[in-house]
């Protein structure tokens, strides 16, 4: 009797402990509540988990949390990083002060706070956004927190988090990597905002500077990517005189998404994507190549990870130690060819196409304009350069550069950075000696000395903007000068010559000559009155051009027999390889000229086909087999013309194209009204009510036909003019490439002040083919 007496008291004592350690509301943990190893607290929208886990085939035990919803345990949180636990004794509670506790046999392993409060009700909760927060159940606004895990990243940012300072608190969110994958202690890289001047990110490896964002530009933090396409996040930057952070968020609660630093120090935006069951990476918010690490080019360098070497000076700027260039040590940078001169002896060169310089000697005002932005650095002999830096609404706020400029690298930038230059340097006449007239008897790089060869004395005004003039006989020019901010290196420029000096078609851009003297390069080409297909169809502002249908349907017909020239009737058979609207120029009788032939490849021979490490073109118009496996071919031109002929049909982009009932690119958007037999409905709307149907019809067919998956399906440019020029049958066309957008997209807005929206876009030019 005595024996079941003592077993039914045990039996209650057990059921006590277990209701003591387990609590009825599956997201929160009452101070009279414990949670052990093996017991876990879930979000109430069932994302998150908390818990104890162990990494890989170690035994230590950590306080997390991750990912519910995600089949593979990803972990967002840890606690005791850097102190694990090597047993199961692990025991989570909230002390009647408001102060978590991880303790293990009696001991407190970490706790969330030092600081206690008195006359609190705590309980700590996990929300469904991933952050644990400890709050007072008294207080009547549930959003005051005691302590919150989002103050105390680990290595991933979720939505809704701050990543910056709290200038009031003192509180600084920044994130380090782990160790290594199977390791969550404390890493080598650090991720954090620096206040410092104009905010910017930076990544520490130890002590050292690893690598660095620029300044927020209004859209984004500039020499990060961007991305144009459909908007289902907002991005958040607040600079005021109580705090400093990025944050973002995702706009539809489906998207599961983090900011990731991985033990590399790379920073990586993710989506979960289920299907695949696979985290896709978005994009690497600061690119990783040879010109990532921190000043490599020193001061008043630039870096190019396309070009050989990677470190160039800047205009008007030499090596300071030039035998250190010799080997490749670029730390010393450059410095000035002409000193400055205080005062009226200065000026400024407008340089673009790069990420703004280190900003933590720098000086910002939101309200002043850009005149006043250049006074206000002319009247300080310390100011080394200024920017209007908010892209937004064409430009507004100044930016004070009072240092050394470092850390410029080349990037698909268009804002201007504006540096201080002697003017005798900025108004001296550079002769650019030899310019060689081209004749189909000679090509040459340099000058021989021969006075027999006719050529002219090209004298260019450093710094001038100008990129047309007149020749002696008359003749318009275009001039192609190539700076030291291009993505386009000397032997890209030389392949240009080679290429179209032997290539004559009256849908090609003519080339009349070129220059290379020193650091100085130019082309020289007949003069396009219209510019680019791209500004006709995509610039709000070309409001003088508005091409009706039958132009639109000449310059199709103009590009096909321009590139079967270039695959099949020139004395060389070429590969464009970045066929795009920006390389089709248009005369005065819009006329089209496909231009820029930095990237062509000749084949020799009976070649058709070629493989290459080294992916050029621009997204959106790169075949899959060239991208992906780095394959191209005629075919590979056929591709984008497909694009362009979709593109000139629906005055759309394919890249970043928009729909508000699918995520189709423009292609799959084309394919989709194909399918339902609604294809008039592509038509830009200043062509539909006017254009001839069969036409228009007939256009698109083609151009779903040049965008098949597979090239093997694709027809060759002569098939094309062909069935451009006739009203034959054609063959049924089968599912495009890239039939849907793989990027998934995102809408930004900043706060400098007040916070408001805006739209983020990205072009990538340059590809790895995996």
């Amino acid at each position: 009797m005595l024996m079941e007496k003592l077993t039914i008291l045990l039996f209650c004592f057990g059921a006590l402990i277990s209701l003591l350690t387990i609590s009825n509301a599956a997201d929160t943990l009452a101070t009279n509540e414990a949670m052990r190893d093996g017991d876990t607290i879930l979000s109430a929208g069932g994302m998150f988990e908390l818990g104890f886990f162990s990494v890989g085939n170690s035994r230590n035990r950590y306080l997390g949390i991750w990912y519910k919803k995600v089949s593979n345990r990803t972990v967002v949180w840890i606690a005791n990083r850097d102190a694990p636990l090597n047993n199961t004794s692990g025991m989570l509670q909230v002390s009647s002060d408001g102060i978590l506790q991880l303790l293990s046999d009696g001991d407190t392993i970490w706790s969330s706070s030092s600081v206690s409060l008195r006359n609190i009700a705590p309980v700590a909760q996990l929300l469904d956004d991933g952050n644990l927060v400890v709050r007072d159940e008294r207080s009547t606004d549930q959003q005051i927190f005691i302590w919150q895990s989002f103050d105390y990243p680990t290595d991933t940012i979720l939505p809704g988090m701050k990543f910056g300072k709290d200038l009031v608190t003192g509180i600084d969110r920044r994130f380090i990597s782990w160790k290594s994958v199977d390791d969550p202690s404390t890493g080598q890289y650090t991720a954090y905002m620096d206040t410092n001047g104009f905010p910017q990110i930076f990544v520490r490896q130890g002590n050292d500077l690893h690598s660095r964002s620029g300044p927020w530009n209004g859209l984004r933090f500039s020499g990060m990517p961007e991305w144009r396409v459909k908007a289902t996040a907002l991005k958040e930057f607040v600079f005021n005189e109580k705090e400093i952070f990025y944050r973002y968020k995702v706009a539809n609660s489906s998207i599961i998404s983090r900011l990731y630093m991985n033990p590399e120090g790379d920073l990586t935006r993710m989506n979960w994507v289920d299907q695949t069951r696979s985290w896709f990476h978005i994009l690497t918010t600061v690119p990783v190549d040879s010109c990532s690490p921190y000043g490599l080019c020193g001061p008043y360098g630039t870096c190019n990870a396309n070009n050989f070497p990677v470190c160039s000076c800047m205009r008007g700027f030499e090596p300071k130690h030039p035998e250190q260039w010799s080997v490749a040590d670029w730390s010393g940078g450059c410095t000035r060819r002409l000193p400055l001169n205080c005062g009226s002896g200065d000026g400024f060169l407008r340089i673009s196409g790069v990420k703004f310089p280190d900003t933590r000697r720098s000086w910002y005002n939101s309200s002043m304009t850009l005149g006043e932005c250049e006074m206000a650095c002319r009247m300080n002999c310390s100011c080394t350069a200024y920017s209007d830096l908010d892209i937004r609404n064409g430009g507004s706020g100044c930016l004070l550069w009072f240092d050394e400029l470092m850390d410029i690298r080349e990037y698909d930038e268009t804002q201007n950075l504006y540096i201080r230059m002697a003017v005798s340097e900025l108004t001296s006449k550079h002769f650019l000696s030899r310019y060689w007239l081209l004749e189909e008897s000679y090509l040459t790089f340099k000058y021989d000395g021969s006075k027999n060869r006719p050529f002219l004395e090209i004298m260019v005004l450093t710094g001038a903007e100008s990129d047309s003039g007149v020749l002696d006989d008359g003749r318009e020019i275009a001039v192609k000068r190539l700076s030291k901010t291009s993505r386009q290196g000397i032997d890209e420029f030389k392949n240009e010559i080679r290429c179209i000096a032997k290539l004559q078609h009256r849908n090609l851009v003519k080339l009349l000559g070129y220059c290379i003297q020193g650091d100085e390069t130019m082309l020289i080409y007949e003069y396009m009155a219209n510019k680019s297909l791209d500004l006709a169809l995509f610039d709000e502002g070309q409001s003088s051009i508005l091409l009706d249908w039958p132009q639109r349907y000449r310059i199709i017909h103009g590009i096909a027999r321009g590139l079967l020239y270039l695959h099949q009737d020139s004395r060389l058979r070429v590969i464009h390889r970045d066929l795009k609207a920006g390389n089709i120029l248009l005369d005065y009788d819009m006329n089209p000229k496909i231009s820029d032939f930095g990237l062509a490849r000749r084949f020799i021979g009976f070649e058709t086909e070629a493989t290459t490490n080294k992916v050029v073109g621009t997204y959106g118009y790169i075949s899959p087999e060239y991208a992906v496996h780095g394959l191209f071919s005629v075919k590979s031109d056929v591709f984008s013309f497909g694009v362009l002929v979709l593109e000139i049909v629906s005055g759309k982009k394919n890249r970043g194209f928009f729909h508000e009932e699918h995520d189709d690119n423009l292609l799959g958007h084309a394919w989709r009204l194909y399918n339902e037999e609604r294809t008039l409905e592509l038509a830009s709307s200043q062509i539909r009510d006017v254009c001839i149907d069969s036409e228009l019809l007939r256009s698109i067919h083609i151009g779903l036909l040049c965008v098949q998956q597979h090239a093997e399906d694709r027809p060759t440019m002569s098939s094309v003019v062909v069935m451009l020029d006739n009203e034959s049958t054609l063959p049924p066309p089968k599912q495009p490439a890239f039939f849907t957008q793989v990027s998934l997209p995102e809408n930004n807005a900043i706060s400098l002040g007040p916070t408001q929206n805006s739209v983020d876009n990205v072009t990538i030019t340059m590809l790895d083919a995996r």
